[in-house]
């Protein structure tokens, strides 16, 4: 994947970013070549990623608009919670991680209805937190909306979750 300068792309557990221009560095005597990312999560953070590496880091495009009412209606399937807290907190590390939308939906959902259910580790309350901010940037990014609506949409698509036996 070649990416382009002024392209959005998602870098994984870190958010949307915009590519800069390529900038070439010399380490240990070699030159190499980065992209410079800019995050787009208001904290004016910068990347930079071996232009060699960016596809084993797992860098991809931004969600697709198309794709955007399927990973609404995920939100509102039902979950399964995993019993135990450390098969939870492994698997939704796993998730956390793998930066796909679809992924962090799976957790913002499953976190979501477990807090509904009983109070949160202050580990899983960060969880979810960093999710829900993951998945918010992206779906503004890709719609091109705030935040805020992005936020309102993914609240109202849980709130719309089908009945689920706790």
């Amino acid at each position: 994947m070649i990416l382009t300068s002024g392209n959005k792309v998602v870098y994984p557990a870190q958010g949307p970013c915009l590519i800069g221009p390529v900038v070439n560095k010399i380490i240990d005597g070699r030159p190499i070549s980065f992209y410079r990312l800019a995050l787009l999560d208001d904290s004016g953070g910068e990347l930079l990623v071996p232009v060699d590496k960016a596809q084993t880091i797992g860098i991809r495009p931004l969600l697709n608009r198309s794709d955007i009412p399927k990973l609404l209606d995920l939100l509102k399937e039902p979950s399964g919670v995993d019993k135990d807290w450390k098969q939870r907190a492994d698997q939704n590390l796993k998730l956390l991680t793998s930066g796909s939308a679809f992924d962090l939906a799976e957790v913002v959902k499953s976190l979501t209805k477990l807090g509904e259910k009983k109070a949160l580790s202050f580990r899983e309350s960060r969880t979810l937190e960093k999710a829900r901010k993951l998945l918010i940037g992206e779906l503004s990014e890709a719609l091109g909306e705030t935040k805020s609506a992005a936020e309102k949409q993914i609240d109202e698509a849980l709130k719309a979750r089908k009945s689920e036996s706790f």
